[in-house]
């Protein structure tokens, strides 16, 4: 048995209520239960009105459609009495109830060059999960393929800024183009208990605290990690302990400044030991890749590092690393917001410790800010060096979680 909101329940059944819409929008908070009242009233929609005819099911990746959407979606349509049939490696099921059959097919639109993907079919009605993180020329041409009389076009997501182009020209003409818009917060999921709606209220802080928690479309403005405090999250003396590992990091750069962090663990916690900071500008001459290798090589000093995690764009001094054989090199992950979203939470939940012997990423913290002008959520590409090389750090720990696998032997 599940219980469902006022708002949850309209997502779900708006279309038998009042058809004059061509559609739906919901955003709004995260865990705020939009996903799953949409899809399946998607489904009920789409089986009560149609029969032997194609719809499209979108996400960011399809990986990321079948976590977040299709799998509980499939389970709860199970229990209620259809028939599933999945063809998974062409990534389309049939849904089959009372002698009805349709077929939805599984899209991502990832990147512009999405759009050739969906490009050709012609579909009955389209659910888009997480619409403000796919491009535009994906969703247009997703919502062309909606050519059947009587289709209908579902989307939820999450808050962006307030210039986001999926804001400016649907949601804010949601009346204009006949779409019914809904506006969910957490208390509009009734699954969510007090203690976990005030744990989220804690997870975020400043733009992401707003979009994510109160569901509003806002401008990140001000320093990018306003949650750092220089006197909880630095320190002066090394810790007793012994470290368990060591990372390397690194922001390269020939006519900007160069920045190599030297990284320790101890429990969960990371602590900055040293830096190699060369800024071509401040210092009158630049260096050579041998030379940055030189300091690199300073910086480690003989310790046993895991890897040397770089800036994918500096390929000449990733070759030179490779060149000498000495380091294990990673190319980092250069998603520039997810990666900052990534580094908040390391700090706010005090997995970051800065040596206060290490000046150039202390100065970076209070100059490190949003572009207010730039139309879309980026920092300013100023005094970034050292916040580049922490965030590529920070990016290459979520790939070691992802990349780790367990083994298990038998005694025989």
């Amino acid at each position: 048995m599940i219980r469902f909101s006022d708002k949850q329940y309209r997502a779900m059944h708006w279309w038998c209520e009042d058809n004059s819409c061509d559609g739906i929008i919901c955003d709004g908070a995260v865990r705020s239960g939009k996903t799953l009242s949409m899809s399946v009233g998607f489904a009920l929609w789409a089986m009560n009105s149609f029969d032997g005819k194609s719809f499209g099911l979108c996400g960011k990746t399809i990986i990321s459609l079948k976590r977040n959407l299709v799998h509980d979606m499939l389970a709860l349509l199970q229990k209620m009495g259809f028939h599933v049939t999945e063809t998974v490696s062409r990534n389309y099921f049939d849904l089959s109830f009372c002698n009805k059959t349709n077929r939805f097919y599984l899209f991502g639109g990832r990147d512009e060059s999405s759009a050739a993907l969906i490009q050709g079919i012609t579909l009955a009605g389209i659910l888009m999960d997480e619409t403000a993180l796919m491009p535009r020329s994906f969703v247009e041409q997703a919502v062309a393929r909606c050519s059947v009389s009587g289709s209908k076009l579902w989307f939820n997501c999450n808050p962006d800024h307030p210039y986001h182009w999926f804001k400016r020209e649907w949601i804010d003409k949601a009346q204009e183009k006949r779409m019914l818009y809904i506006h969910f917060d957490l208390k509009d999921n009734p699954s969510l208990t007090a203690e976990v709606i005030e744990r989220y209220t804690r997870l975020y802080s400043g733009a992401f605290y707003e979009r994510f928690v109160l569901g509003r479309w806002t401008a990140a403005e001000g320093l990018v990690y306003p949650m750092f405090d220089s006197h909880k999250h630095t320190f002066g003396e090394l810790p007793q302990a012994e470290f368990e590992r060591y990372i390397v990091s690194c922001d390269y750069g020939t006519v900007n400044p160069s920045s190599f962090g030297l990284w320790g663990k101890i429990g969960e916690k990371w602590f900055r030991l040293k830096e190699y900071y060369f800024d071509s500008a401040r210092e009158g001459v630049r260096r050579t890749d041998e030379e940055h290798y030189e300091g690199l090589c300073e910086l480690i000093n003989g310790i046993d590092i895991d890897y040397v995690v770089c800036d994918p764009s500096a390929a000449s001094f990733i070759q030179c690393i490779m060149r000498h054989g000495q380091y294990r090199v990673r190319q980092a992950k250069n998603d520039v917001v997810s990666g900052i979203r990534k580094v908040q939470d390391h700090i706010r939940e005090g997995r970051l410790m800065i040596s206060k012997d290490c000046i150039d990423i202390l100065r970076e913290f209070t100059l490190y800010r949003w572009d207010e002008n730039a139309g879309k959520d980026c920092p300013v590409k100023e005094h970034d060096h050292a916040m580049d090389d922490m965030r590529y750090f920070v990016t290459s720990l979520e790939e070691d979680r992802e990349d780790g696998f367990a083994a298990i032997s038998l005694k025989r």
